[in-house]
């Protein structure tokens, strides 16, 4: 298949897979997107009867399933810039008691796992008591390392100071898409890691447009995709209005903010850390030397 241009700043339908074969190499600095869970209608119970997406059912054999995902997440990872990022979000799902991790694939694509975020959503719909409630979904951030180095960049202090688990309430249910996540998550993404302007946000299952709106209110170019006409639709009206989104974008750029970070109070000479080093050319106990920490919050 010829590849053709990134047609960034905009969203069409298409075929997931299909659309991303259709990219050319090296083209997406960050990728932010949540695929059906394949949570299959022969697991609904009466509080959730279906999750229904529009022109998509959500119910492919397990093993069908997972191997589409490896030929996506492949197929993402060639299209991404090394040194970009795929953040992934996806949960933990139960089948006849047996456990499905997003893990069982992951391992099997060519991405680096560099982190698994946890996201608490506070309320579950499963209401039966074979184990805990489960709160949780799991966001796994992936990387294309560069020339073979695994680690990556450094996150700035304001944005490293965020923990790993990640507090946000569902969007509610919508009549137009069963299950939207809220601007939040790719909004805190998206301003950690793109420090330069207009880089590349792509979602292959834009549903809504969320990532889209995100990548557009902090001054990026974005490109989604979507398999449903109506989701397009609705995406591309959000685009237009999403001006009345930026108080979202603006609460949650407001948390990452260090009001005293570690390399002003070294260079003060004022960090006191009970377990670095001993004293040393007449200085406190306690006191890091400016040349010796690399900063950190």
């Amino acid at each position: 298949m010829t590849k053709r241009k990134l047609p960034v700043d905009s969203v069409q339908v298409n075929d997931v897979l299909a659309g991303i074969i259709s990219l050319p190499d090296e083209s997406v600095d960050l990728t932010i997107t949540s695929p059906p869970y394949n949570k299959r209608k022969a697991h609904t119970g009466w509080l959730v009867r279906e999750e229904q997406y529009s022109d998509f059912h959500d119910h492919l054999p397990e093993d069908e399933y997972q191997a589409w995902q490896i030929e996506v997440l492949s197929e993402l990872f060639r299209v991404t810039k090394p040194g970009g990022s795929l953040f992934y979000n996806h949960k933990l799902r139960w089948v006849d008691g047996t456990l499905i991790h997003p893990l069982q694939w992951l391992g099997r694509t060519p991405w680096t796992t560099k982190q698994e975020i946890v996201w608490d959503r506070a309320l579950a719909a499963n209401m039966r008591g074979w184990r805990f409630w489960q709160v949780d979904e799991r966001i796994y951030w992936l990387y294309k390392p560069v020339n073979g180095y695994l680690i990556g960049k450094e996150l700035e202090s304001r944005h490293a100071k965020l923990s790993s688990i990640w507090r946000f309430k569902p969007v509610p249910r919508m009549k137009e898409h069963p299950a939207p996540f809220p601007l939040e998550i790719p909004v805190r993404i998206i301003y950690s890691l793109l420090q330069e302007p207009q880089q590349v946000v792509f979602d292959p299952f834009c549903g809504t447009g969320t990532t889209l709106v995100a990548a557009h209110l902090l001054g990026h170019h974005f490109y989604g995709i979507d398999s449903s006409p109506s989701y397009v639709a609705f995406a591309q009206e959000r685009l237009a209005r999403a001006e009345e989104e930026r108080a979202l974008v603006n609460n949650e750029c407001a948390k990452h903010v260090v009001g005293d970070p570690f390399s002003a109070r070294k260079k003060r000479g004022t960090v006191t850390w009970p377990f670095g080093p001993k004293p040393n050319n007449g200085q406190p106990s306690g006191t890091i030397s400016a040349d010796t920490e690399q900063d950190v919050v």
